[in-house]
């Protein structure tokens, strides 16, 4: 089976459709897939629904897709950092489902572990409760939340060998790993492709099995907020 493809538009050839779930993997600008972000602006879907931590910002990340109303409904626990964001939110032309961001996170490993629902006691008394079922365990409430089924997954890694074991940088194992898994479709973009058995199967973090496509590319490597100090 063919994992390997030459760019970020062949890799998402014939996967994508107007409507469709998006889950992606980052956490503000580090390891997002920059790359399929790109193309996926560049062919066009529209009315798409992403799951996502947040949206980057205004010109970099889900961001893009925003300026170019591409998208139609963001499921995040954060949106501090784009300005389009809140823009599109308040004014009523984007649908936003806050999540919990561990919440988020266990909706999307939850779906790839093919578990439908689970019980949660975050958000318990507050808006995230209303119209879920509540329930009791051991004397204390619990919220139910459902699992996480995408039609399409894309996430960054660090590396890759040809069977798509993927092996993630520092921060940029966030959302990405459970992100790749809730996907029908699982595409990833890497720094490096190296062979087959060249990778520690004690340091790989997610199985191949998982990764339907990859690409390799160069990436621009944003710093979301910068702080440094006056020179001496």
């Amino acid at each position: 089976m063919k994992k390997i493809y030459g760019s970020a538009a062949e890799a998402l050839d014939g996967l994508l459709f107007d409507g469709m779930f998006i889950a992606a993997g980052g956490f503000g600008l580090c390891g997002i897939p920059e790359l399929l972000l790109d193309a996926i602006r560049e062919a066009g879907t529209k009315d798409l629904t992403f799951a996502s931590n947040n949206a980057g910002v205004d010109d970099f990340g889900i961001g893009i897709l925003l300026q170019t109303k591409q998208v139609k409904k963001m499921i995040s626990s954060y949106v501090g950092e784009n300005k389009e964001f809140m823009r599109q939110y308040l004014s009523g032309e984007l649908e936003l489902e806050f999540n919990p961001q561990g919440t988020l996170a266990e909706r999307m490993r939850a779906g790839g572990a093919g578990i439908p629902g689970f019980y949660t006691k975050t958000g318990v008394g507050t808006q995230i409760a209303d119209g879920k079922e509540h329930k009791d365990f051991n004397g204390e409430t619990y919220i139910l939340e459902t699992g996480m089924f995408a039609d399409l997954s894309i996430v960054k890694a660090w590396k890759a060998d040809e069977t798509g074991n993927l092996v993630f940088r520092k921060a940029a194992r966030n959302f990405n790993p459970p992100a790749a898994t809730c996907g029908k479709v699982c595409v990833v973009e890497v720094e490096e492709i190296v062979p087959t058995g060249s990778l520690d199967p004690d340091h790989i973090h997610l199985p191949g099995v998982y990764v339907h496509r990859i690409i390799q590319g160069e990436h621009e490597k944003r710093i979301e907020q910068r702080t440094t100090r006056p020179a001496a």
